[in-house]
């Protein structure tokens, strides 16, 4: 009997994959088949391989297709052009339509398309040919790209737009002035005025403004209007841009927001050049209906907003920019027993490297010679230097503080600690946030809605005053205000300075996903060795059971306690468990020679067995000892002693009759009880997870303020205690280093792996703890906090401001006897609403961590305290 699980595509509701089913199940062959809809596969068990060619066969037949399922590649691709959430989304559809896409995700605030592809069935430049299809740029960037060319490219877009933006405001001043004097009346004498043009028939004469005689409306209004005319031609090549790629959007049926601009400001040219062609006829009353003004500072204001919203959009990506600063640009290698500076890009693995006082380290690698102290800060927010000798595990862009020394390359450009940060980071900055979905579903539809409403206000104002001029204003304030862009930035944004943050104070996270999960946990479980303790055990007491010792044949002159730790630690040599290390470690300090061992045995969750010298030597917990019948009445009172104590009791036997005891204790870490304490007073409730028993565990709990104690769980079973929890509907994280670790880390809603762990606990974690703090855990449930606050604020500000501003646009107020909205105004309000969301997310980078202050207990004793983040 085989088994496989296929893919399957085309799947669109449960009904499809119950018909799959059904249909695979009536297949020759097949003994048993399962559809899961969420992760659209089919598992198949069949007799043969023919039979799994039938199965195919029938898949496709009912019209559903089955799909390879090759590893992706993932890649970057940097994309100019977008203005606004509808071009991101545009993009994201056109990536995903293209066969072989696996995966597209893009972000508008870092203009970056995260892709996953299956480079059997499509190249990256196909994709790229897509993109630029349907209108937008994708430049060529290599992947030595430094972060200084990114930075040169980002600094002249700025300028550009600034140059832009300057040239726009120079004309646009004079000419809102030249159009809204003579409406006041200034500069002008009322004998000068036609009658139909005299000040009672315009705005209040109050004001006596200069202004040329030579652009004097009432008796030159030709000159007027084409004075006008030259002033808002420069202004609209200066915006050209909102013309170009707004018309074409609009010829695609995908309109953004540089259509509503351009077809906005273009009604207002139009418009304003009918009536100069109607002032050539001799209708002199024209001049009163020219929108040139309107046009020039509305592109003049949405020239100023784009400028402030790219500077902002840059400051979101500073910490990844810091993070890519960090790495060095030479290495110093030994060739042909000289020293040779190249550059890092040319270092492979094995190459032996040289770091003087001061430099830093190039790639990741083992120390082969010389001692110093390494300042590791920038990758684990640990400011103490860190003493490395031959055979100590150094990393890239890390400090050589003091010793001169020389180390064997082991990884190098994108396999480095640091590469593999910044990779970590810029895929969070890239993920969505579960609460950016309806943000994405409104954007996909905003842009024909707001022009639809834009077309019936403006007809409704017509109709009711036949005002053409009227109902066109209303148009172009519709067209004018609404803004995608706040709803495409409100997420985004946010979570790029959240993760930027993050990673800033050592503190990974790895998507938008679990940033706003984070926020929502009840309760932390903690592994406790490793995580809560130091995970570095060390032999406490060894207490002897009476004459069992004596009278076996390892009977000599050391004393009887170090004979069992002697004969345990023999035993213990080929474990890998902590607590048998610790034992080893405890024999080696006394200088006690080891037995040769002629077998071993790891009993998982228990301990283990070996036979040393032709006897059999148990060493472990009361359940390997229940199950091998041996009794434990005669230690029952020391074992209860060293429990209460928070003390680890192993219990050892030979040839079935119980030894002694060797207590072993982990220290607990000096930040895990503020840490928790802390975590207290954010509400959420802290469990502990470990294989001891209970006594062990409940006095490591009482010195920490554990709420809830999960002991005697195999390594197993801790991936079930979790969702034990889960089932009593409580959202839970789980905080772990070990790869016994991983399936619970996993199973939680959010995995935190604490950085001395191991790459397996890593791997499945969605959070990273660089260093092995405790105090990380609540810095990181605050930044989530922070975070998804300024998520829903910035959206709420962004559905706000549309619902509220488009009826105002569209002449609500004016309906009940309010003002009417002037374009200008809206324009205004337009190109701030982008930039005040954008300011909003970057209030997170004044985000501080938890720190630790040291207080004096009552007895006299220095315990620290953690200070909530700010």
């Amino acid at each position: 009997m085989q088994s496989q699980t296929l893919t399957v595509g085309g799947m669109t509701c449960a009904a499809c994959a119950d018909r799959i089913e059904k249909t695979v199940r009536k297949t020759e062959g097949v003994t048993n088949a399962a559809v899961n809809f969420a992760s659209e596969t089919l598992l198949v068990e069949y007799a043969d391989t023919q039979t799994l060619s039938r199965v195919k066969d029938a898949v496709t037949r009912i019209g559903y297709r089955i799909l390879d399922k090759p590893k992706g590649t993932a890649v970057t691709i940097p994309i100019r052009g977008m203005t606004c959430a509808a071009c991101s989304a545009r993009v994201e559809k056109a990536i995903r339509t293209l066969e072989g896409i696996e995966s597209a995700s893009v972000n508008l605030a870092t203009e970056k398309a995260t892709v996953t592809y299956n480079p059997a069935v499509i190249r990256v430049s196909k994709i790229k040919e897509a993109i630029e299809k349907i209108g937008y740029k994708v430049p060529e960037i290599s992947r030595t790209e430094t972060v200084d060319e990114d930075k040169l490219r980002k600094e002249k877009e700025i300028k550009t737009l600034w140059t832009k933006f300057i040239v726009a405001v120079t004309l646009a001043v004079p000419l809102l002035y030249i159009a809204m004097v003579p409406m006041m009346g200034g500069g002008m004498a009322p004998d000068a005025m036609s009658p139909a043009m005299a000040p009672d028939a315009m705005a209040s004469p109050g004001f006596n403004l200069p202004f040329p005689k030579a652009l004097d409306p009432r008796q030159f209004p030709l000159i007027y209007a084409l004075a006008e005319l030259i002033l808002v031609i420069p202004i609209i090549a200066a915006g050209y841009r909102f013309y170009t790629v707004g018309f074409k959007n609009l010829l695609h049926r995908s309109p953004n927001m540089d259509s509503l601009i351009a077809i906005g400001t273009s009604a207002a040219v139009i418009y304003s050049i009918y009536n100069i062609w109607q002032i050539v006829q001799g209708n002199v009353h024209a001049v009163e209906s020219l929108y040139f003004e309107t046009a020039g500072v509305i592109i003049a204001l949405i020239l100023l907003g784009k400028s402030l919203e790219a500077v902002s959009k840059g400051r979101t990506s500073e910490a990844i920019k810091k993070l890519m600063g960090l790495a060095p640009k030479t290495a110093i290698i030994i060739e042909n027993g000289e020293e040779k500076e190249i550059p890092i890009d040319e270092v492979i693995p094995g190459d032996i490297l040289v770091v003087k006082p001061g430099a830093k380290i190039p790639v990741d690698g083992v120390v082969t010679e010389g001692h110093t102290a390494i300042d590791e800060s920038m990758l684990t927010g640990e400011s103490m230097p860190v003493d490395k000798k031959s055979g100590d595990k150094v990393y890239a862009a890390t400090i050589n503080a003091n010793g001169l020394i020389r180390f064997k390359a082991e990884k190098t450009g994108g396999d480095t600690s640091l590469a593999q940060i910044i990779k970590l980071v810029e895929d969070a900055q890239g993920s969505k946030a579960p609460i950016a979905h309806m943000a994405d579903i409104v954007a996909g539809y905003f842009v024909p809605v707001v022009s639809v409403i834009a077309v019936i206000a403006g007809i409704a104002w017509f109709i009711a005053t036949r005002d053409i001029e009227f109902s066109l204003t209303i148009f172009i304030s519709v067209l004018v205000i609404a803004c995608p862009c706040a709803l495409g930035l409100a997420t985004p944004t946010a979570i790029m300075v959240g993760t930027g943050k993050g990673a800033e104070n050592g503190i990974l996270i790895k998507g938008g996903e679990a940033l706003e999960t984070a926020h929502k946990i009840q309760t932390i479980v903690f592994d406790k060795t490793g995580t809560i303790t130091e995970g570095k055990p060390e032999v406490t007491d060894v207490v002897i059971a009476g004459g069992s010792l004596r009278s076996s044949r390892f009977a000599s002159s050391a004393s009887p306690e170090d004979a069992l730790l002697q004969i345990t630690a023999s035993a213990e040599k080929g474990s890998e468990h902590p607590l048998g290390q610790a034992i080893v470690q405890g024999a080696w300090n006394k200088e006690l020679e080891l037995f040769n061992v002629d077998d071993f045995q790891a009993i998982t969750g228990r301990g283990i067995e070996a036979g040393i010298r032709g006897v059999t030597v148990l060493a472990g917990n009361r359940k390997l000892m229940d199950e091998r019948n041996i009794s434990l009445s005669e230690l029952e009172a020391e074992s209860d002693r060293l429990a209460g104590e928070g003390k680890t009791p192993m219990y050892v036997a030979l040839d079935g009759t119980a030894a002694g005891i060797i207590a072993v204790a982990d220290v607990v870490k000096p930040s895990s009880k503020a840490a928790i304490e802390s975590l207290h007073h954010m509400g959420i409730n802290v469990a502990m997870i470990t294989g001891d028993n209970k006594k062990t565990a409940a006095a490591i709990a009482k010195q920490v303020g554990i709420d809830r104690v999960l002991s005697e769980v195999l390594p197993q079973d801790k991936s079930v205690e979790v969702r034990k929890l889960q089932d009593e509907g409580i959202k839970v994280a789980m905080v772990g280093d070990g790869i016994n670790d991983a399936p619970a880390l996993a199973q939680a809603d959010i995995g935190i792996a604490i950085g001395s762990g191991t790459d397996v606990a890593m791997e499945s974690a969605d959070i990273v703890l660089m260093r092995s703090d405790l105090s990380d855990v609540p810095t990181a449930i605050n930044l989530s906090k922070r975070t998804i606050r300024t998520i829903k604020q910035n959206l709420f500000w962004a559905f706000g401001y549309n619902v509220v501003g488009i009826p105002i646009a569209a002449g609500i107020l004016y309906l009940f006897g309010g003002p009417l909205l002037n374009p200008i105004f809206a324009a205004a309000a337009m190109s701030l609403s982008s930039v005040s969301v954008l300011t909003n997310a970057l209030r997170l980078r004044r985000f501080k961590p938890a720190r630790q202050e040291k207080r004096i207990r009552s007895d006299g004793q220095d315990a620290l305290t953690v200070v909530d983040a700010e």
